[in-house]
């Protein structure tokens, strides 16, 4: 009886919502939904999806890149340094060994190009597995016909809903789930646990009352509180901002007239440029020996001041690393309604009210990000993320792009020509574009937040970039959506489907899946291509020269064009087009090499690039261990899709499959992603196994 009742209320929830098609009215709905599209350039039904033609259009602009260099004047140059250096560095990144990239580069970017490894094996198994098993499965069916020439033959909608071999879908995406854990915890083990005994013997205490300026004081208070505990150092820490900034420009200013002074002596005397643009336009004559004087008369007068510019933290240094776990583990459990130890000045340094962790390491610190703390930090985050929402709110994805065009008749010419340079190429190029404008706009939101270590930016902006990411790529194309103001009207209006064209019979069509095998296509060629010529760096260094107040300016801007590798964005980069290829990887299995073949190149460019092009970065493992839950979203979208895919195909005759395979999902989800979690992460820390003293 409660099976009767769980199928009567599903079916009375899926008509409501419009779900239910009759299988003989499938051809009807595609030809619907394309019809709905027609005035769109991003949705066409075209032969093989246009991915020959896109993938020959992508080769063809790599090329064209080297045919520029293709004149007789350099011929014999170019293959003379295609022997000796121009390509060595491929041969390069082949010899390398990660003992020479941990010495140049440090361990993060071993631990990151590890991790490249691992989803790169990844990648390889699914895509063996989806190409050798998923594809011939689908490529069996008959409902789209046997035209070579049509994509929708590779994809799941050409399997019968009656046939048995769906069960397999439904299984190997079980085991791509499977086999993402195994290897992330593979990753996870081989993932070495560092942590600097200078680091591991201090505690950064925030919310110190900013009056408190007598070290002695901190030691007396642990002394009484933890008197197991000895307090070795304590540094108080001051507003540098200024300080930090004003350094900066005397060294400038130094380096400028030591410059120039060298440059007198060979030459005689010389005329300075010293204002903006000085490069490009006229010039004025100004010594920098006076600027240098005014620079360091306003360092030593900040520096006098910086006294004055106390902030209510402190590093405290203790003996040994098992003091600093008892302190962390007691004031990791006062907030459940219990104080730490208290001592006989708890009252005068409000030590209830301390933040207590462990130190950064000093490298990691943003020292000049330090003032913006307590409410102050959380309002400017808060407003920031504010102005991020409405701003993505609205400009999500490139389709709104599109179909503003659409509005003034822009593609009108070219819709009789039905090219695919048009339908197929110039969308998900713009797709992959906007990818990569618009995590940079998540990223500075990042930066202008003021997060205290580089881990924390990072990791803040890997989160952010990767939801992002996700929405723009994957939810929202899907969902035949232009931006989050149409999803979140097509979520709570329930009049949204009757009133517009957007149907969910038009979700997840097999031109739908051709789109998103361009975009892996295009990010795979071009978009490698673009990070190993750095075009945003190459502008912002030209910007730079061009604005340099002389010569030495130009010299300092030459020599300090290096930046740190920023994980965060690469990170989320990475797991966007992973999670776009395994969330494809059984509804569209004709994804996956391309997702391969985009994996294999990036890791080859991200290899060059931290080794000849960025400067060492030091960071804290933990934006390792987010890197790794994150990538589990991938197998999680691709059962989700499934089941989508399901709900939308199969309908009624499906409910009871659904009913069992949404329940194994869920308890598998939740039961196995858990337990590897909790027992094949390294991050564990010690201060678990270390119990409070029975004198405390």
């Amino acid at each position: 009886k409660s099976d009767g009742e769980f199928v009567l209320l599903m079916q009375s929830f899926l008509n409501v919502l419009g779900f239910l098609d009759s299988p003989g009215e499938e051809n009807s709905t595609a030809e619907r939904c394309y019809r709905s599209h027609s005035r769109s350039s991003v949705l066409q039904g075209l032969p093989f999806g246009g991915v020959p033609t896109v993938l020959v259009i992508n080769v063809t602009c790599i090329h064209m890149s080297f045919i520029i260099f293709n004149n007789q004047s350099i011929a014999c140059f170019m293959i003379l340094l295609c022997f000796q250096g121009f390509c060595s560095w491929l041969l390069s990144l082949y010899h390398m060994k990660d003992e020479e990239i941990r010495s140049k580069c440090g361990i993060d970017a071993v631990t990151y190009l590890s991790f490249q490894r691992h989803i790169i094996s990844l990648m390889t198994v699914v895509c063996l597995l989806s190409l050798a098993v998923i594809l011939p499965v689908n490529f069996s069916g008959n409902l789209l016909g046997d035209s070579p020439e049509n994509f929708g033959r590779t994809t799941l909608a050409n399997v019968n809903a009656k046939d048995n071999l769906l069960w397999l879908h439904c299984i190997f995406a079980l085991v791509y789930f499977i086999i993402t854990l195994l290897c992330m915890a593979h990753h996870s083990i081989r993932l070495e646990y560092r942590e600097d005994e200078k680091v591991a013997r201090t505690l950064m205490i925030t919310s110190i009352p900013r009056e408190i300026s007598d070290p002695g004081l901190i030691t007396k208070h642990f002394h009484e509180a933890y008197p197991s505990c000895t307090v070795t150092d304590i540094r108080f820490c001051f507003d540098v901002r200024k300080l930090m900034m004003l350094d900066l420009e005397r060294r400038k200013a130094m380096k400028g007239r030591l410059y120039f002074a060298s440059k007198a002596q060979k030459e005689g005397k010389i005329m300075i440029k010293t204002h903006p643009c000085a490069q490009i336009f006229c010039c004025d004559i100004c010594g920098f020996e006076k600027l240098e004087e005014k620079r360091t008369d306003e360092f030593n007068a900040e520096k006098n001041r910086i006294a004055m510019k106390r902030l209510g933290i402190a590093f405290v240094t203790f003996r040994d690393e098992r003091m600093t776990a008892v302190i962390v583990k007691d004031y990791s459990c006062a907030y459940c309604r219990r104080r730490p130890q208290q001592s006989s000045i708890t009252t005068v340094l409000q030590s209830h009210k301390w933040g207590v962790s462990y130190a950064p390491a000093p490298s990691d610190i943003i020292w000049e990000n330090l003032s913006v703390c307590g409410s102050r930090w959380w309002l400017r985050c808060v407003l920031l993320n504010i102005l991020l929402f409405l701003l993505l709110f609205f400009l999500t994805t490139p389709a709104i792009i599109v179909n503003t065009m659409d509005k003034f008749n822009v593609t009108r010419p070219v819709e009789s020509l039905r090219s695919p340079v048009i339908t197929q190429f110039f969308p998900t190029l713009l797709l992959w574009a906007f990818s990569v404008l618009l995590p940079f706009i998540v990223y500075y939101s990042a930066f202008f937040e003021s997060h205290w270590t580089r881990s924390g930016e990072n990791q803040v902006t890997m989160h952010k970039c990767f939801l992002l990411l996700v929405f723009m790529v994957i939810i929202l194309p899907s969902l035949g959506l232009s931006s989050l103001d149409l999803f979140f009207t097509w979520l709570f209006d329930v009049n949204f489907l009757d009133e517009k064209d957007v149907k969910f019979q038009c979700v997840f069509l097999p031109d739908n899946g051709a789109f998103f095998v361009n975009y892996v296509i295009t990010s795979s060629l071009i978009g490698t291509s673009m990070e190993l010529l750095r075009i945003p760096a190459l502008t912002v260094y030209a910007l730079r020269l061009c604005f340099a107040k002389s010569q030495a300016e130009r010299i300092h801007v030459k020599r300090s064009q290096a930046y740190e590798f920023q994980f965060g964005l690469e990170y989320a980069w990475t797991m966007c087009i992973v999670a776009v290829s395994m969330t494809y990887s059984i509804t569209c299995p004709i994804i996956m090499p391309f997702g391969l073949l985009y994996v294999i190149l990036k890791h080859m460019v991200d290899r060059y690039n931290i080794y000849y092009a960025y400067v060492p970065t030091k960071l804290n493992q933990r934006i390792h261990r987010a890197a790794i839950s994150q990538v589990i979203v991938a197998p999680i979208l691709c059962m989700f899709w499934l089941l989508f895919f399901s709900v939308l195909r199969l309908g009624i005759l499906s409910l009871l499959f659904l009913r069992g395979y949404s329940f194994s999902t869920c308890y598998v989800l939740c039961k196995v992603q858990g337990d590897t979690t909790v027992v094949l992460s390294p991050y564990r820390h010690k201060v678990q196994c270390i119990p409070l003293p029975s004198s405390l």
